[in-house]
């Protein structure tokens, strides 16, 4: 499972160094993809596979006739790349992706479960001010979804 909360800077070519903790456990090849909330997704192969499989058949074999689905899709796959862990750790961000969530000097890389998310600093920072403010009413709602 992958969790914590990690701060690492950019390198002037986009790189930024994945925690130990993280390439101990998603290997060499990942799959960065827009994420919700202005962050990125970042996955391991073998989840992408699980998530693009649920995403591509949800429901039906021709689940790209929903309008609602075609576009969150071609947001997703269409603005994935798949991208090497180097041998020091790190990782490139292509740059549209760091343009599309406005990362700067410093990235924050959330572990949430099945995935990694990449942040910008002060958009994490305001994103936790919401959370944290809605996390009683969010848990009383969640606990009555059955």
């Amino acid at each position: 499972m992958l969790i914590g909360e990690y701060i690492h800077s950019l390198d002037e070519k986009n790189r930024v160094s994945l925690p130990a903790k993280f390439r101990k456990e998603m290997g060499r090849v990942l799959i960065i993809t827009p994420g919700l909330d202005n962050c990125l997704f970042l996955f391991t192969t073998k989840e992408w596979e699980r998530v693009s499989g649920k995403l591509s058949h949800s429901d039906s074999e021709l689940s790209f006739l929903r309008i609602d689905q075609r576009t969150f899709n071609r947001n997703l796959f269409g603005q994935a790349s798949d991208v090497e862990v180097d041998s020091i750790g790190r990782i490139l961000i292509p740059t549209f992706l760091k343009e599309k969530i406005s990362l700067k000097n410093e990235a924050v890389l959330v572990g949430v479960g099945d995935r990694v998310e990449i942040w910008g600093k002060s958009a994490w920072r305001e994103y936790l001010k919401v959370a944290e403010k809605n996390a009683g009413a969010i848990a009383e709602k969640l606990a009555g979804e059955k």
